[in-house]
């Protein structure tokens, strides 16, 4: 890694002098513009919209452009002269506990090295932090831009959080927050089970970048000359769920056996598997409703109107699927066939 920055936390009166790392990046797949007829690559160039030239770029300049569409030109010398106590320091300006942070205003993360002078200052720095709970507030200046920033203890090593300013953080200005919505008691028990049923602590290794793997394998693909296979879709259900408390319930059931059939109590096991979908749970509640007490075991194989063949089923016989009517069917049939 090469530092981005060099400078010194002020600490009170400690001054400890340090390096900032950028701590993450973006492991993204770089494509160049081309052009589609040759792969020859697309080339932009700086030209003035006033004159047509061609501008170098040691000759371009900030710009800021007013409501009249006028431009008030800055140069390098202008922003100079600006005041940036904190171009070179690390200010902190106060400690709170680390929960009052909200997430949102974390912007960009740094790993903080201590030069070999101030080592002693930097551990005790971090050890105060770690067993006080708490994180440190400053402010500091990169890249010509002052920003507040958080430091905090991570592995041993401090950490910079640049964070957004709070005017940087939009409002939420949706109309459904002016809508009172209800929910249901019921309902919300049931969410709770759910998230109970999928807690789990968090590995980051478990995660990957599906897309970027389909990406980096096309293009092999691509160099290799080889044909392209096109990837599995994500399986995706059939219907909606009839309701919210349905798809609830669907949900605690998925989440609480991985397998696909599951046992839910004598009344509700058909030895079949269970049916997740709205549209089918209405005929599994009626079947249920049908077989009483003895659809806790395996039906048998006449009970099983799938199962029947339609040559068996006659019409005007009676009650199909019954052994009973069966049966008078066999004794009526036999003297037709011995008159025959």
């Amino acid at each position: 890694m090469h530092s981005m920055w060099k400078g010194a936390i002020s600490f009170g009166l400690v001054m400890i002098p340090v390096r900032l790392y950028a701590a993450t990046e973006q492991r993204d797949i770089a494509f160049r513009q081309v052009h589609r007829a040759d792969g020859g690559r697309i080339r932009f160039r700086r030209v003035c919209s006033v004159c047509g030239q061609d501008v170098a770029y040691e000759d371009v300049a900030k710009g800021y452009e007013l409501a009249s569409g006028e431009m008030v030109v800055l140069t390098d010398e202008d922003l100079a002269d600006l005041p940036l106590p904190t171009a070179k320091a690390i200010e902190v300006l106060q400690f709170v506990p680390a929960g009052q942070l909200d997430p949102i205003l974390f912007n960009r993360s740094y790993y903080v090295e201590p030069e070999a002078a101030g080592t002693r200052a930097y551990v005790l720095l971090r050890e105060a932090l770690e067993q006080s709970g708490r994180v440190a507030v400053a402010q500091v200046a990169l890249r010509q831009r002052e920003s507040l920033a958080m430091l905090r203890s991570r592995d041993g090593v401090l950490v910079l959080e640049t964070l957004l300013w709070p005017d940087e953080v939009r409002a939420p200005l949706f109309p459904f927050l002016q809508q009172e919505t209800e929910v249901r008691p019921q309902e919300l028990v049931m969410a709770a089970s759910l998230i109970d049923s999928m807690t789990s602590d968090f590995d980051p290794q478990a995660h990957h970048d599906r897309y970027r793997e389909a990406l980096t394998a096309l293009v092999e693909a691509k160099v290799q000359g080889r044909e392209l296979l096109q990837p599995t879709a994500l399986e995706i259900a059939a219907g909606p769920a009839a309701s919210l408390t349905d798809a609830l319930r669907a949900s605690l059931e998925a989440a609480r056996e991985p397998g696909p059939a599951r046992e839910v109590g004598p009344a509700r096991h058909t030895g079949k598997k269970t049916d997740t979908t709205g549209a089918k749970r209405g005929s599994r509640r009626a079947g249920r409703a049908r077989a009483g007490p003895a659809a806790a075991g395996a039906e048998p194989e006449a009970a099983r109107p799938e199962e029947a063949k339609p040559e068996e089923a006659k019409p005007g016989a009676g009650r199909p699927g019954t052994r009973r009517s069966a049966a008078r069917r066999s004794a009526q049939a036999k003297p037709a066939r011995k008159a025959s």
